[in-house]
């Protein structure tokens, strides 16, 4: 399989996300607390070896200082298990806060810093990733935090959907909050989470990662949804008119370890 384009610039700095408006769309910090923030990183690996590391730190270090605030990693590979391989990661905060309280976290506690000790102290001339691109998102109203997949999840659906303009996104955003989630949970189309996209490629846009137990499982899912009776009532209704100029799909498999 292609791999398919998931981000081709490196993000913009995550704090810009403070200043954005809330007539933009996003929530007022006194609203931040009730619903999630992700940060969706994808590592350029050197080896297959070198996601074992990483694999280590994520879990050892990363995971239990988001577990103690309500948080979860969760680590994908992708479907296509091409060479050199990537690594996708899912870091879910409780909000805004605690987002910017873990990222000082990590570079000022010492029980954090001893965890990672080993990642931190690898030599430079042997770099687990190339580098890794990443999306900030805050998630959608209708589902504030992550969702858990069942256990026997096997294949997850990551797509994000590029505007041509921010208020194109915004009433894709409205589109789903309203009526397409709603529909989405009736078919089987499993969420994981829904987010708008603060800082990185491709805005203005929201992404979105669906969980299924295999591909047979999620052509059934998607088979059920194109011609229901609600999707076609609502794709044509005017205010959801060119909301959406490019979709972005990739398929990943989850990780050893990964909590989601």
């Amino acid at each position: 399989m292609k791999r398919r384009t998931f981000i081709q610039n490196t993000a913009a700095t995550a704090g810009m996300a403070a200043a954005f408006p809330a007539a933009a769309g996003i929530s007022s910090p006194a609203d931040q607390k009730s619903k999630m923030i992700y940060e969706l990183r994808k590592y350029q690996l050197k080896s297959g070896g070198a996601k074992t590391q990483l694999r280590k730190y994520l879990l050892e270090a990363v995971a239990p200082m988001l577990n103690e605030q309500g948080g979860k990693v969760g680590i994908f590979g992708e479907y296509s298990l091409e060479e050199p391989p990537m690594l996708y990661v899912l870091l879910c905060f409780p909000d805004m806060n605690q987002y910017f309280t873990m990222k000082n976290k990590m570079d000022t506690d010492p029980g954090f810093q001893a965890k990672a000790k080993a990642y931190n102290e690898l030599p430079y001339d042997k770099p687990l990733f190339d580098r890794y691109e990443t999306l900030l998102l805050e998630a959608f109203d209708a589902i504030p935090q992550v969702r858990q997949p069942d256990a026997g999840r096997g294949l997850f659906e990551l797509r994000i959907y590029e505007s041509y303009n921010e208020d194109a996104s915004r009433r894709k955003i409205l589109m789903f909050n309203k009526e397409e989630l709603p529909l989405f949970d009736k078919v089987e189309l499993n969420s994981v989470f829904f987010g708008k996209n603060l800082a990185g490629s491709h805005l203005p846009a929201m992404t979105y990662m669906l969980w299924f137990r295999d591909m047979k499982h999620r052509d059934e899912a998607w088979g059920r949804f194109i011609p229901h009776p609600e999707w076609i009532a609502m794709r044509d209704k005017p205010e959801y008119a060119n909301t959406v100029s490019t979709i972005h799909r990739v398929f990943l498999v989850p990780d050893e370890g990964s909590q989601l």
